[in-house]
């Protein structure tokens, strides 16, 4: 069996096939294809609240490829699903049926609650000590989300419109970093240790250039001078200099500020980067809903 999982972000849009293997009554997964199309609805989204037809073409475009893969890899189920851009677009619902029409995807436009909920389905902690305190920060084009664990059980989870592009687009506004400081300080107050996991593209891509060995977790001094690093460097540079993605170039430094916020507020030391977000919540949830059908 192979499941599809599509992310239809503010900065990306993502698709990942998945192989699903089942052992001994348990299930899992192994990734096959993993296409990533810097769309960047977000540009539209948050400044002029809706999708223009130039972008609404190419993601549609970019749906149609996605449909014709997943029947070439004879996709069995799949989940599709827009976030922060989507669902600030005013256009998003005939957006949709575009989809729907040229694509025969459907598309769900996904509230940040929900998408924290799928974020934290991926299993990030599957191979962390759960008798500790986490905070989970995804950090993305439109929104972070952030879900406070202790003891492997859920203790408050919340979304903001603070993200990657939001920030470049100067359309980040002081209310709400504030709101994210309250959130933090008021649930994380009365754990004495919190680490922290990281999840989405700009973490990942930080960890690696952190050159920190799988699983181990990055320190917050050690994602500073990252920070001050990458920012020594004009845009230019960062791409021709460090080699970085165009569309990658410019969000890591915001969500460099994003996440050493968090973290400060948070007092957390030390982030874990598992490699995965949330086209895996995506593979995740699939799997849990159809073996809840079956069973």
């Amino acid at each position: 069996m192979r499941y599809a999982a599509i992310d239809v972000g503010s900065n990306a849009v993502r698709l990942l096939i998945a192989e699903i293997i089942e052992n001994n009554g348990s299930i899992s997964f192994k990734k096959n294809t993993l296409i990533r199309v810097p769309v960047r609805l977000g540009d539209d989204a948050f400044l002029a609240k809706n999708l223009s037809e130039r972008k609404t073409d190419d993601l549609v475009k970019s749906m149609v490829a996605f449909r014709n893969l997943m029947d070439v890899y004879r996709v069995t189920d799949y989940m599709a699903c827009g976030t922060s851009a989507m669902r600030e677009a005013q256009n998003g619902a005939e957006v949709v049926q575009k989809i729907k029409d040229a694509a025969n995807i459907d598309l769900q436009i996904v509230h940040g609650e929900a998408e924290a909920k799928i974020i934290y389905a991926s299993h990030a902690e599957i191979n962390i000590d759960k008798t500790k305190n986490y905070l989970y920060i995804d950090v993305g084009g439109g929104s972070t989300e952030l879900s406070l664990f202790s003891n492997g059980e859920l203790v408050a989870s919340q979304s903001f419109n603070l993200g990657t592009i939001r920030i470049l687009d100067n359309q980040d506004r002081d209310e709400t970093w504030n709101e994210m400081k309250d959130f933090i300080r008021e649930h994380t107050r009365t754990y004495k240790n919190i680490y922290g996991i990281g999840t989405g593209g700009n973490i990942n891509k930080l960890y690696r250039l952190s050159q920190e060995k799988d699983g181990v977790p990055m320190s917050y001094v050690k994602l500073r001078a990252l920070y001050n690093y990458l920012n020594s460097f004009s845009l230019k540079d960062r791409i021709n200099v460090l080699g970085l993605n165009h569309d990658r170039a410019d969000v890591i430094i915001p969500a460099c500020e994003i996440y050493l916020t968090v973290l400060k507020c948070a007092n957390i030391k030390t982030i874990y980067v598992p490699t995965v977000g949330m086209v895996d919540g995506i593979i995740q949830t699939l799997i849990e809903k159809n073996n809840s059908t079956v069973s």
